[in-house]
């Protein structure tokens, strides 16, 4: 476990509430290969925080690499969704550019 790692679970553990936490969490085990610890850690993050925007784009971004790509791209049409909920462009176009390099 890296040493970033190790901080970030101290943060979790004096707040497990924290989307931002297990969001970073989750990115630590994208730099480190691992997509399923990575899915994991992103559905934690959307549960604590259902908004959490790049959430989605990163777990589609896994879920692809792992091969399931109808997986990925329903995950993509729920940030949409949510995005456009939320009126966020940038969130929405960057979801969606995601989702036409999967077709």
């Amino acid at each position: 476990m890296t040493d970033r790692l190790e901080q970030l679970e101290k943060l979790l553990a004096a707040d497990p509430d924290d989307a931002d936490v297990t969001y970073m969490i989750a990115m630590e085990h994208a730099k480190a290969g691992d997509p399923a610890a990575v899915i994991d850690w992103l559905n934690k993050t959307l549960a604590l925080d259902e908004n959490y925007l790049y959430a989605y784009f990163q777990k589609a971004k896994a879920q692809s690499e792992q091969g399931h790509d109808d997986a990925a791209k329903a995950t993509l049409q729920l940030g949409i969704g949510k995005a456009t909920e939320h009126g966020d462009a940038k969130a929405q176009s960057e979801l969606s550019e995601l989702m036409g390099s999967m077709e």
